[in-house]
């Protein structure tokens, strides 16, 4: 595990013609520079073709800032650093304005990341990442990560993940991944977003739209600390889109650990519905989960799934779940639930979900929708 802080950090004073030296190396046009003093020196590059992309990313330091012009950029590498920002100093990658940017792995070697940030306090924003190998976004044991307003589609593995130990303080906002699939796995591994086989606290999921995917929306396993999950929604997951005829995917939309980890995850607020499997599940995960305002509809299996742990279910609702409202074992907390004694289920203002595959709001967050909402305070999603 890196630590990143503020401390001692090397004050870095350039002249013009440095800086645009060192912008030219990075592969862009050099935009910026701040006046030095105790911070790092911060610089913005633009750029417009795959070479500057590849060269701008590997060269970022601590205040780097590279906007991307609108276009399909195909990297022949996994884009990928290793360098920290700090809190004050970040390293950020985003389109320019509001610019439409592809970055596509389609000319990859096989297995193959299409991006892989293994350094903290990076922000990634406004990007798609499609046709990788293998997975299309990959952050590994990243601390302070703002990763907002990206699609992941069509990738080999899981569209967005998070791993490692000493993964902490990361958002992951307004994410839609989708029609991700592994051929090699036979689908059985690609979800929505995965953070998996690591640790760290402070990790919040909020605004996502995970949907079509091989396997699951969410995927949480073997992920030792606490995950917040809220406002997001997982549909569609498990199908065999690919014609496949040994197709594995299993479509639970949130699947809340596994693998012999006991962990409190909390899950506010979300909506699955049309999964293959269950909409909620703790999936072996023997902790304490929380969730609280959840819907769960038609899908395949259970509405909630909790049968071995400690999990702690309110509010909640489910409708129309072939294989039952809930599964739960005797360990479970179940209290004002839509299965609970005395508890009325309210009507659905509309089960006519083309308005959630509709475009997302100018600020990012989900579309307006009627679909799945009762007009309660008191329980089920509000969908927003």
């Amino acid at each position: 595990m890196r630590h990143s802080t503020g401390r001692h950090r090397r004050t870095r004073t350039l002249s013009v013609a440095a800086a645009v030296a060192v912008a030219a190396g990075a592969g862009g046009v050099y935009l910026g520079l701040s006046d030095g003093g105790a911070e790092a020196a911060s610089s913005t590059v633009v750029v417009s073709d795959t070479a500057h992309l590849e060269s701008a990313v590997r060269n970022a330091t601590a205040g780097t800032t590279i906007q991307v012009r609108a276009g399909t950029y195909t990297p022949t590498a996994t884009l990928k650093s290793t360098a920290n920002g700090t809190r004050s100093a970040r390293i950020t990658l985003r389109a320019h304005g509001n610019e439409k940017v592809r970055i596509d792995g389609s000319g990859l070697p096989g297995g193959s990341w299409l991006a892989g940030i293994d350094g903290d306090y990076w922000t990634v924003q406004d990007l798609t990442f499609q046709n990788s190998p293998a997975q299309g976004f990959v952050a590994t044991s990243s601390v302070g990560g703002i990763f907002k307003n990206l699609v992941t589609v069509d990738n080999g593995d899981s569209g967005f993940t998070l791993r490692g130990d000493g993964t902490s303080g990361n958002l992951v906002q307004n994410l839609d991944s989708h029609g991700n699939y592994d051929p090699a796995g036979h689908g059985r591994n690609a979800d929505g977003i995965a953070v998996k086989f690591g640790s760290g606290t402070g990790n919040r999921i909020t605004g996502a739209r995970l949907y079509d995917n091989s396997d699951d929306g969410i995927d949480l396993w073997q992920f030792s600390s606490p995950v917040t999950v809220e406002h997001s929604w997982a549909f569609g997951n498990g199908r065999n889109r690919w014609g496949d005829s040994a197709f594995e995917g299993n479509g639970n939309g949130f699947e809340l650990g596994g693998g012999g980890v006991a962990v409190a995850h909390l899950v506010n607020d979300n909506a699955a519905w049309d999964n293959t499997l269950n909409g909620f599940t703790e999936n072996s995960n023997t902790g304490a989960i929380v969730l609280n305002r959840n819907t769960a509809y038609a899908n395949a299996e259970a509405g909630f799934c909790f049968a071995t742990g400690r999990a702690r279910l309110a509010r909640n609702l489910a409708v129309g779940n072939k294989g039952g409202l809930s599964k739960l074992g005797s360990s479970t907390v179940s209290a004002a639930n839509a299965w609970d004694s005395g508890v009325a289920a309210p009507a659905f203002r509309s089960v006519d979900a083309t308005t959630a595959y509709g475009a997302r709001r100018s600020d990012g967050s989900l579309p307006a929708t009627t679909f799945l909402t009762t007009g309660s305070t008191t329980i089920g999603t509000t969908m927003n």
